[in-house]
């Protein structure tokens, strides 16, 4: 079984014979160093690299490619090894990358030479830097172990090799870049999708899209302006509305404000209707009842062209997208849903504004034109405009309904195939629920849609682990952005209590905002293996208690949060402390001198009623918490009314900005970035008189007995 590593974790090495497995964006350049106890190198010969590929017990590939793998025989090293560092950078002169932020996170497999895996790492985080060292295997006590360690140098090799202590470090530098250039017909490129999907980019790893392909999954809330820089979800992050994390301008983007060329559909040299289906999708469904040699080559049985409906048009499938697990497949699927879906309504939405403002420009030049004022030539030319305006807008919205079918029907397949991690609570896959051995790569924070189709629901995940807190929006406030509509009408038909009577009091939204952060609290417990995750509680006022009940009832919270200052200080403190100790840990590569009483699990902090019951001092912890936690697995969760919290002027407003808004109630606040979109956003909440959340808690305590 595979263990999923955070930065600065450790995990045994149960063989002294191992292959060290590296998938990328692009073309990376690999190498190992060979370290003594502090990490220090004795010269050259400790740094296998493709200039010199072979060192005692070390081999690493000769050129730079998108996958490597590195062999190690950690019995035939010299006692005085005792680290042995992965190096990973970016070559130059091949056209690729500069930066690892620019692509998909790189990840690191330790596995036997069975190809059995060991230990994984994917290094997020990453932004300027051009080279990293991603993993080592250190030596503690005449055992072997592996530490993810993830530090990146913007300055490239030769700041890596020196802050190794090796004082040729600009010269092995160039050396290996010299080797690299020699090797640079065979660099490799970004593998290609594993199956048929609607997307040409690599699905290199278990990271997202890369950037430049995908929208942004840490939306920008339309009070507050937009996202901060470098924050989403991962994820990744993690981090527009969209279902998944990373930041950037999309395909979507290309289709309202021109793209380059190859990116979209030719138009039409002979006039015809445009194609507004998108451009990298490659399951479109084919014209209605075509003939059978449209659907197939003749002689070719259905199997191997896929399934397919009567008319021949091709039927969706879950996982149809590139990936290296069903899981990675899955959450690329929904990100090509959530694309297809907004370039689509974002084609209709700009071929009816081209519409409308050509019959402004015709009917001025019938009423300019003076021969047009008297008869019926006026009323022609009137009449011919209308009806040009009605034929632009019918055959676009033709369009839409042709891919929002196709969205239809994926959706009705993909949903009942989703994990626990991605599915709704009304999922069946929970009836079956089972405590996870391994942690999961991305989280469902709730749906979105679009008013163009109100019964479409697009999953919104965020990577895992958050790089960005979340604020949920308890104040009356939080209902009215969305705006009246017979959309939030249908937004919100679903959801319990006063919601389907009209717009929630004050009262019901706090209620509803503490029961959407118990939901989302539960779901991260459930989906991660038991004791890797652990929830904490700061409510001074203690009107908390009742949507607190199945989290305290399972064990999953200790006890009810300790009311007034005393609860907020003990908490905050605790929680600074073991962040300000695992930095530590993790800068000098100590985790094994952690504190034997220091809980390592990750740690979600549910703050209620902020900023109620809070000093200057607790503000600032606060603050330091939601800069520094989410580095070392301390994630933060705001429940508070933001106009509550005028008072203390302008010192909040960098913590909100930081975070991540969504509320309790339907509402179209996440602001898309991406193409221009004003998402819906639905929370998490459970189906009403469901006891499915205690359900899950329940087993979930009952492993963590068993454990």
């Amino acid at each position: 079984m595979t263990a999923e590593l955070v930065r600065g974790q450790n995990h045994p090495l149960d063989r002294t014979r191992v292959e060290i497995r590296v998938a990328a964006g692009g073309p990376v350049v690999a190498g190992v160093t060979l370290g003594d106890e502090q990490g220090r190198l004795s010269g050259v010969e400790a740094v296998a690299h493709p200039g010199a590929p072979r060192r005692t017990g070390i081999e690493v590939p000769r050129q730079a490619a998108a996958e490597h793998r590195i062999a190690v025989d950690l019995d035939a090293l010299s006692a005085a090894v005792h680290r042995v560092s992965v190096l990973l950078a970016l070559p130059t002169g091949i056209g690729g990358l500069t930066a690892f932020g620019a692509a998909a996170a790189p990840s690191v497999t330790v596995t036997g030479l069975d190809g059995t895996g060991i230990a994984r790492y994917t290094i997020t985080g990453l932004g300027a830097e051009s080279a990293v060292v991603a993993v080592e295997l250190y030596r503690r006590q005449g055992t072997w172990k592996v530490r993810a360690v993830g530090q990146g140098y913007a300055d490239g090799l030769p700041a890596m090799l020196r802050d190794q202590g090796l004082p040729q470090a600009a010269e092995l530098a160039a050396e290996i870049e010299e080797a690299v250039g020699r090797g640079q017909a065979r660099a490799v490129p970004a593998p290609a999708p594993l199956a048929a999907g609607r997307s040409e980019r690599p699905g290199a790893g278990p990271a997202a899209p890369p950037a430049q392909d995908r929208p942004s999954p840490a939306p920008a809330t339309a009070a507050d302006g937009p996202a901060p820089s470098g924050t989403g979800t991962g994820a990744g992050a993690g981090s527009a509305a969209g279902p998944g994390p990373g930041s950037g301008a999309g395909a979507g983007a290309k289709a309202a404000a021109g793209a380059k060329a190859g990116d979209l559909p030719p138009a039409p040299a002979d006039g015809g209707p445009i194609d507004y289906r998108h451009p990298r999708r490659r399951s479109t469904p084919a014209p209605a009842a075509p003939a059978p040699s449209a659907a197939r080559p003749a002689g070719t049985p259905p199997s191997a062209a896929g399934p397919t409906a009567p008319d021949g048009s091709p039927l969706p499938v879950a996982g149809d997208a590139a990936g290296w697990s069903m899981d990675e497949r899955l959450y690329n699927q929904v990100w090509g849903m959530f694309e297809d879906l907004a370039r689509s309504v974002a084609a209709y939405r700009s071929a009816a504004d081209f519409a409308e403002s050509r019959l402004e420009q015709e009917l001025d030049r019938a009423l300019a034109d003076p021969r047009h004022r008297l008869g019926t030539a006026g009323e022609d030319a009137r009449a011919t405009a209308r009806d040009k305006h009605a034929t632009l807008v019918t055959q676009a919205r033709a369009a839409l309904d042709r891919d929002l079918a196709q969205l239809m029907a994926e959706s009705e397949v993909v949903e009942p195939a989703l994990p626990p991690a991605f599915a709704r609570w009304d999922n069946p896959v929970w009836q079956g629920y089972h405590v996870p051995a391994e942690r999961p790569m991305a989280l469902r924070l709730g749906d979105l849609h679009l008013p163009e189709v109100l019964d479409l629901r697009i999953p919104m995940l965020v990577r895992l682990p958050l790089e960005r807190g979340l604020w949920i929006d308890s104040g009356p406030d939080s209902y009215a952005h969305g705006g009246p509509g017979p959309e939030r009408d249908i937004g919100r038909r679903e959801l319990p209590g006063a919601l389907t009577d009209g717009a929630p009091d004050e009262s019901e939204l706090r209620r509803l905002a503490m029961e959407s952060a118990v939901a989302i609290a539960a779901r991260l417990l459930a989906i991660h293996p038991a004791g890797d995750f652990a929830v904490q509680v700061i409510d001074p006022a203690g009107a908390a208690a009742p949507a607190l009940a199945p989290l305290v009832e399972s064990g999953a919270l200790p006890a009810f949060p300790l009311p007034g200052a005393q609860g907020v200080t003990a908490v905050l403190e605790e929680l600074t402390r073991r962040v300000e100790l695992v930095q530590m840990a993790v800068r000098h590569r100590a985790a094994d001198a952690l504190p034997a009483d220091l809980d390592t699990a990750e740690q979600l902090l549910i703050v209620h009623d902020f900023p109620h019951g809070f000093d200057d001092r607790a503000l600032t912890r606060l603050r330091y918490l939601a800069d520094e936690g989410p580095a070392v697995g301390v994630h933060l969760m705001l429940v508070a009314d933001r106009a509550q919290s005028r008072e203390y002027g302008p010192v909040l407003d960098p913590l909100w900005r930081s975070l991540l808004r969504i509320t309790p109630v339907p509402d179209a606040h996440l602001a898309d970035p991406w193409v221009g979109h004003a998402w819906t956003y639905e929370p998490p909440l459970a189906p009403k008189g469901s006891q499915v959340v205690r359900q899950v808690l329940g087993r979930l305590a009952a492993a963590r007995k068993a454990s």
